[in-house]
C-alpha cells in the first residue's frame, strides 16, 4: 500500500476529537446535575400495576413496561413510545433503535431481523420519501416527538401490502383524544450547532377535530470514509493497491408543517383530511485524497478532489378518507385516497488537484434530480359474522411515477464556462402500477384465535432509460396467503404460529442503470433487469405475560429466491463499481428473545436479542459455494421513572456481522443515555447523549479473484441535546384500533 503521508502529505481529519470529548463531558455534567441526584435521592413509590384489558376478537393487550408499553395483537406488536426520553429531542430513527427486532445504522437504514427490505408506513400509508435509499434520511428528519406508537409486523396479514420481505414498520403519529384545547412547544440545542424547534396546537369537540404543527431542525453530520482496493496485476505478477480517504461534512435544515381535520357528518359518517409538507436544504462538502500504484510497489497516481455541494428537497403527503358505520357499529366501510410526492435537487462543484503526476487543477460539476409521486386509492370493509368471527374485504390501486436525472459538465480552463458532458448526462423514468384485492377472516373459539387471509396483486412496470430510448416492461400476478393462530395456555401464557408469503419489488433507484458519480472512486449503478424477491416466512412463538414482567421466545424461518444484493467489481486499480444483482437462493433463521421487568419500585429493565443464522447461494455470481454466518443482535436498557424525579434512561445495542455475497458488513455497538426532569407542571428539562463511545463505524469487505475491497465509514458520534418542553391541556392517549389501515 502507498503511504498516504508519503505521497499526499498530511490529511485534514474530519471533526475535532477534542470538541467531541468536550461535548460528551458537557452532556455528562448535565445528566449528573439534573438527573442523577434526583434518581438517587428520591425513592419513588411503586406504581400500581395497570389492569389487564379485556380480550375481544381483535386484540390481546398486555402492558409489559412503563417506558415501552407493548400491545400484543394477533398479527403485530405495538410499542408505545410517548414516554421515551428520546421522543423529545431525537428523530424517528432514534426511537426505532429501542424497538426489539429493529436495527438502524448510522445512515438511518432500517432492518427487521437483519432484513433491510422493510415497508415503512406513516399512519398506515406509504410515503415516497420512506421508500428505497431515501428512507434513512427521511427517518432522521422525522421528529420523534410527533410519534405516539410504532407497530412492528414481522408476518403481515392479508389486509397489508405484500411489499417488504422483513415485514412492516407502521409509525403512528400523536393525536389528541380529549375535548378542548391542547398543545405545546419545545426548544433544544445540541453540539455542532444542532437545534430543534417545534410547536403544535389541537382543538377537539363533539364533531370537529383540528390539529396543526410546525417544526424546524438543524442537523450536522461528519463522516470519514476510507476505501482500499487490491486488484491482480498480470499473470502471477502481483497485485495493485489503491486507497481513497474522504472527509465529509453535511449540515441540513429541516422544516416541516402539518395540518389535519376530522369532521363527523353525523353519528355514523365522518371525513378525515390531512396535509404534511416537509423539506431539506443544506450543504454537503468533502475533501478526498487518493493514491494508486501503476505496478506492484510503484506509485502511479495521487490526487485530491474537493467538493462543494448544495442539497434541496421538498416532500408532501396529502390524504382524505370517508368512514361509514352501519346499524351494527362493528360493520364499517372506509374509502381513502392518498398522494405522496418527493422532489430532490443536488448541485456539486468539484476541483481536482493532480499531485502525481503533477498537472494543472481542473473543475467539473454534477447536478442530480429526483422526482417521485405515489397515488393510491382503496376501500376497506369489515363486518362481524357472529360467533366470534369477523370478515374483512378490500381493494387498492397504487400508481408510482419516478424520474432520475444526471447533468454533468466540465469547466473550460480559459473561459470558465461549463461544457456539457454528454457521456454523463442522462435521464431514467420508472412507472409502476399495483392493483390488489384481499379477504381475511378472524375467528375466536375457546382458547384459539385464528386469522386467515389471501391477497392477490397484479403488477405492471415500465423501466425507461430515456437517454438511450429503450424500455423494459414487465407484468406479473402473485397470490399471498397468510395464517396467524394464537393459543392461550393460561392467563399468562400464549403460543402463536404464523406463516406468510411476501414480495420485495426493486425500488426505482435500484433499477436505474446510469452510474452515480458523486464519488468517482466508488461508483454505484442500478440494474433494470432485476427480478422481484419472493419470500416464504414462518414463525412460532411463546410468551409469558404477568403484571410485573414478561418473557418471549420466537423462532422464525425465511426462505427466499431472487433477493437483491450488491456486487462490487474493479473498473480500474482505484475505481470500484457497485451494482445490483439477484441471488438465486437465500435463507435466514433465528431465535428472538425479549424480557421486561422491574428491578425496584422505580427501575425497570428491558432485554431483547436475535440469535440468527444466514445462508446465501452466490454460485451464480462466481462464489465457490454456499456461504453462511451466525451471530447475535442484542439490546438492553434501564429506565428509572418517578413523578417527582423524572425519567432517566441508559441503553445499549449491538448489531452483529452481516453476510454479503462477496464478504460481510461488520458489527456496530451503540450506547445512549438521557434524562427528562420536571421543572414545574407542564414544563420539563430534557437532555440526551447519543453514541457515547463513538461506535457508528460501518466496515464492509468484498473479496473475489478480481478484487479485494474494504470500505470503512465512520459517522462522528456524541450527539448532545439539551432543551425544554412545555405543554398545556391534556392530549390524552388513543386506544389501539383493531382495524384501521388498509395497507
Amino acid at each position: 500500500m502507498i503511504p498516504r503521508t508519503a505521497v499526499l502529505g498530511a490529511a485534514q481529519p474530519g471533526g475535532a476529537p477534542g470538541a467531541a470529548r468536550g461535548a460528551a463531558v458537557v452532556a455528562s455534567v448535565l445528566l449528573a446535575i439534573f438527573c442523577v441526584p434526583a434518581a438517587l435521592g428520591q425513592a419513588a413509590p411503586a406504581a400500581p400495576a395497570p389492569a389487564r384489558p379485556t380480550q375481544d376478537a381483535d386484540t390481546t393487550i398486555v402492558v409489559t413496561a412503563r417506558h415501552l408499553q407493548v400491545e400484543t395483537l394477533v398479527d403485530r406488536k405495538v410499542y408505545h413510545v410517548g414516554d421515551d426520553v428520546r421522543g423529545t429531542a431525537g428523530s424517528a430513527a432514534d426511537l426505532l433503535t429501542a424497538i426489539p427486532s429493529v436495527e438502524v445504522d448510522a445512515d438511518g437504514i432500517v432492518a427487521l431481523r437483519g432484513e433491510t427490505s422493510v415497508l415503512i408506513l406513516v399512519d398506515g400509508r406509504p410515503q415516497a420519501q420512506l421508500s428505497g435509499p431515501l428512507a434513512g434520511d427521511a427517518l432522521q428528519q422525522m421528529a420523534a416527538q410527533d410519534i405516539e406508537r410504532i407497530e412492528v409486523i414481522t408476518n403481515p396479514s392479508a389486509q397489508y401490502k405484500a411489499e417488504g420481505i422483513g415485514g412492516i414498520i407502521n409509525i403512528i403519529t400523536r393525536r389528541s383524544h380529549r375535548h378542548g384545547w391542547s398543545g405545546g412547544t419545545n426548544a433544544s440545542a445540541g453540539n455542532d450547532r444542532r437545534y430543534q424547534l417545534g410547536g403544535n396546537g389541537d382543538f377537539r369537540n363533539q364533531d370537529l377535530h383540528l390539529s396543526a404543527a410546525l417544526g424546524l431542525r438543524q442537523d450536522d453530520r461528519q463522516r470519514q470514509i476510507l476505501s482500499t482496493e487490491t486488484v491482480p496485476y498480470g499473470a502471477g505478477a502481483g497485485v495493485l493497491h489503491s486507497q481513497s480517504e474522504t472527509d465529509e461534512h453535511i449540515r441540513r435544515r429541516l422544516p416541516q408543517a402539518k395540518l389535519g381535520i376530522e369532521y363527523a357528518l353525523d353519528e355514523r359518517r365522518s371525513v378525515t383530511a390531512s396535509a404534511v409538507r416537509g423539506g431539506r436544504t443544506g450543504e454537503r462538502n468533502f475533501i478526498q485524497y487518493t493514491a494508486a500504484e501503476s505496478a506492484p510497489g510503484v506509485p502511479g497516481s495521487a490526487g485530491q478532489r474537493d467538493s462543494l455541494g448544495h442539497e434541496w428537497s421538498m416532500d408532501s403527503d396529502r390524504r382524505i378518507s370517508f368512514d361509514q358505520k352501519f346499524a351494527d357499529p362493528e360493520e364499517t366501510l372506509r374509502l381513502a385516497a392518498h398522494r405522496s410526492t418527493f422532489h430532490e435537487r443536488e448541485y456539486y462543484r468539484y476541483t481536482n488537484f493532480a499531485l502525481l503526476p503533477p498537472a494543472p487543477p481542473s473543475q467539473d460539476g454534477l447536478n442530480l434530480s429526483e422526482d417521485q409521486a405515489s397515488d393510491d386509492f382503496g376501500f376497506d370493509y369489515a363486518r362481524p359474522l357472529g360467533s366470534g368471527r369477523r370478515l374483512k374485504l378490500g381493494a387498492n390501486l397504487q400508481a408510482d411515477d419516478n424520474t432520475y436525472g444526471n447533468a454533468a459538465n466540465t469547466v473550460d480552463p480559459l473561459s470558465g464556462a461549463g461544457i456539457v458532458n454528454a457521456a454523463l448526462t442522462n435521464e431514467f423514468r420508472y412507472l409502476q402500477r399495483v392493483t390488489a384485492a384481499y379477504a381475511s377472516l378472524e375467528s375466536a373459539a375457546g382458547a384459539w384465535t385464528m386469522l386467515t387471509g389471501l391477497r392477490l396483486e397484479q403488477t405492471h412496470s415500465d423501466a425507461r432509460p430515456i437517454t438511450d430510448a429503450t424500455s423494459m416492461q414487465r407484468g406479473y400476478r402473485q397470490a399471498f396467503p397468510s395464517l396467524h393462530a394464537d393459543y392461550t395456555l393460561s392467563e399468562a401464557q400464549t403460543v402463536s404460529l404464523s406463516a406468510g408469503r411476501r414480495i420485495a419489488r426493486p425500488d426505482a433507484g435500484a433499477l436505474n442503470p446510469y452510474v452515480d458519480r458523486q464519488d468517482i472512486h466508488n461508483l454505484r449503478a442500478g440494474n433494470p433487469g432485476l427480478l422481484p424477491q419472493v419470500t416464504q416466512s414462518y414463525e412460532l412463538g411463546y410468551t409469558v405475560e404477568t403484571k410485573e414482567r414478561s418473557y418471549g421466545l420466537t423462532a422464525y424461518l425465511r426462505k427466499s429466491h431472487d433477493s437483491v444484493t450488491d456486487l462490487a467489481q474493479a473498473l480500474a486499480p482505484d475505481v470500484v463499481l457497485t451494482t445490483k444483482v439477484n441471488l438465486p437462493r437465500s435463507s435466514a433463521a433465528g431465535l428472538e428473545f425479549t424480557a421486561n421487568g422491574r428491578l425496584t419500585a422505580a427501575l425497570r429493565y428491558a432485554l431483547s436479542g436475535n440469535v440468527f443464522y444466514n445462508q446465501i447461494d452466490a454460485t451464480a455470481l462466481g462464489a465457490p459455494g454456499l456461504a453462511s454466518t451466525r451471530g447475535i443482535n442484542a439490546k438492553a436498557s434501564l429506565d428509572y421513572h418517578s413523578e417527582a424525579a423524572g425519567a432517566w434512561q441508559l441503553s445499549a445495542t449491538r448489531s452483529d456481522k452481516r453476510l454479503t455475497p462477496q464478504g460481510y458488513v461488520g458489527a456496530i455497538n451503540i450506547v445512549n443515555a438521557g434524562c427528562k426532569y420536571p421543572l414545574r407542571t407542564g414544563l420539563d428539562f430534557v437532555t440526551t447523549l447519543s453514541d457515547i463511545f463513538n461506535g457508528q463505524t460501518l466496515v464492509r469487505t468484498a473479496a473475489s479473484p478480481a478484487l479485494t475491497d474494504t470500505y470503512r465509514r465512520h459517522v462522528g458520534g456524541h450527539l448532545v441535546y439539551a432543551g425544554f418542553v412545555y405543554h398545556f391541556g391534556a392530549p390524552g392517549k388513543g386506544k389501539a384500533e383493531g382495524f384501521e389501515y388498509s395497507e
